[in-house]
């Protein structure tokens, strides 16, 4: 058995890079449709009430946010009340939930992570990179000796 400052490397699992709604729970006709479901996954997930969230979001923003706002934001059929996005960020400040930036993200072919996983990124960009100029230079010295 480990002790205090050894981890169990076998009952280690590692962190979920990339968190994302389910397609189910997110599908719309419009994105504006597939934001406003994910505004309701989002708010039902979340800790705490509705009424709280919206207390965070007011707080964050300095500006009112209602329960009754974001009831309409989370209604598909409320097509004229469109979360604005610094209000989606206070949404995304006060239930954690990252998710949201990943929809928005995911179209473009992007991953939403966090920073501190960067230079580990990086690293094995750099790592991808050696590898491919290691390859080239092979290549090279396998035709100069063709040549000879």
């Amino acid at each position: 058995m480990p002790g205090a400052d050894q981890h169990d490397l076998l009952g280690w699992t590692p962190p979920q890079a990339t968190l994302a709604f389910e397609a189910a729970d997110v599908r719309g006709a419009t994105l504006d449709a597939r934001i406003s479901r994910a505004v309701s996954v989002a708010l039902q997930d979340a800790k705490g009430s509705r009424a709280t969230i919206a207390a965070r979001m007011s707080e964050y923003l300095g500006e009112t946010i209602s329960r009754a706002m974001l009831d309409a934001y989370a209604s598909v059929a409320r097509d004229q009340h469109r979360i604005p996005v610094a209000r989606l960020m206070a949404l995304i400040h006060a239930t954690g939930d990252r998710r949201l930036l990943e929809l928005l993200a995911e179209p473009m072919g992007w991953a939403v992570i966090e920073r501190r996983q960067l230079p580990l990124i990086r690293a094995a960009l750099l790592r991808e990179r050696e590898d491919e100029l290691r390859a080239e230079r092979k290549a090279l010295m396998r035709a100069a000796g063709e040549h000879r």
